[in-house]
């Protein structure tokens, strides 16, 4: 989720048993369940890669991020403040990784953001279902030439759904969400394709 290797970066064995600490075995295991999660691909005699999102995996992404995120947030009927907070802290974090200019800090703000949203939800499977698909929309995000031209605009977006979920207006939070997510989808489809 924090993005660190992009999309068809090759992943050296050895580099990574020595930073994790971990043996060949253990990173095998966890090379099998990356794949399993669509977020590595293995590559006949040339090894492990980051695997590439094509435009079909970005609209397969938005139909199940509409789906659960714009459903966990019109069945949030009366949201805790504990769950604001959490919908809230990443929203203020992305603003301040705005600041600083720090655009990666600010896609990883949203996405837990994002993570947030489904939380409203209030169900273990949805969160994991959300953990999944957000870890593999980073690799999504590597397709923008620009990241500030990207995450800036949903900025104040992020503003508008909270300050509604707050307010008790879910319905109109999830509608504001779904034009927010379809607009997302269209910009990084049509930068895949160019």
């Amino acid at each position: 989720m924090e993005g660190l290797f992009p999309p068809d970066s090759r992943l050296s064995e050895a580099m990574l048993c020595d930073a994790l600490g971990v043996s060949r075995n253990t990173l095998r295991e966890a090379f099998r369940l990356l794949g399993h999660d669509r977020l590595v691909a293995h590559e006949l005699h040339r090894g492990v890669f980051v695997r590439v999102p094509s435009t079909s995996d970005i609209e397969d992404l938005y139909r199940v991020r509409s789906i659960v995120e714009c459903g966990a947030v019109r069945a949030a009927r009366n949201p805790t403040q504990a769950q604001i907070r959490e919908v809230r802290e990443p929203v203020v974090a992305g603003q301040r990784a705005a600041a600083r200019s720090d655009w990666s800090a600010v896609g990883t703000a949203d996405l837990r953001f994002h993570q947030a949203l489904a939380g409203l939800a209030n169900s273990d499977r949805i969160n994991e279902l959300m953990r999944s698909v957000l870890a593999e929309l980073r690799l999504v995000f590597h397709v923008m030439a620009s990241p500030r031209e990207f995450h800036e605009p949903y900025l104040a977006r992020n503003v508008e759904i909270v300050d509604l979920i707050d307010a008790g207006e879910t319905q109109a939070a999830a509608r504001v969400l779904a034009g927010y997510l379809e607009d997302a989808e269209a910009q990084l489809t049509a930068a895949t394709r160019s």
